[in-house]
């Protein structure tokens, strides 16, 4: 079992930068590859980005020049930087983990993860 909890979020203006991080329990952390989904109202979630247990990452093509993900597994953390902030990245952003051990495209789809935080709001003013 794996506990998340994402922290960081907040209200910001466009252009604006935020980290963001996801805490999690147990001590196979290394082994997981972890997810960034996010979810705006009205919206299927969608996904952000992933970072293999090998640390190899994938991002969505709205991110990939703004977002960077990363992971500290001395302290069970994944973290993804949020620069250059635009309205539409406004949403409710969820960390996930999951056990499979390959990478790649896999990591985009949702029903890839095992388990899920509650998420942090982020809110970009134009």
């Amino acid at each position: 079992q794996v506990h998340l909890v994402e922290s960081g979020g907040g209200l910001v203006q466009a252009g604006d930068s935020l980290r963001l991080s996801c805490a999690a329990s147990g001590r196979t952390f290394s082994s997981y590859a972890m997810g960034w989904f996010r979810q705006a109202p009205g919206e299927d979630r969608e996904f952000v980005a992933a970072i293999s247990k090998f640390s190899v990452t994938e991002y969505a093509d709205s991110v990939e020049d703004r977002f960077t993900i990363s992971r500290d597994n001395a302290k069970n953390t994944v973290y993804l930087q949020l620069n250059t902030l635009k309205p539409e990245d406004t949403g409710r952003y969820h960390c996930a983990a999951t056990s499979v051990p390959y990478g790649g495209l896999r990591l985009k789809r949702e029903d890839t993860y095992d388990y899920w935080g509650q998420g942090t709001q982020v809110t970009v003013s134009s």
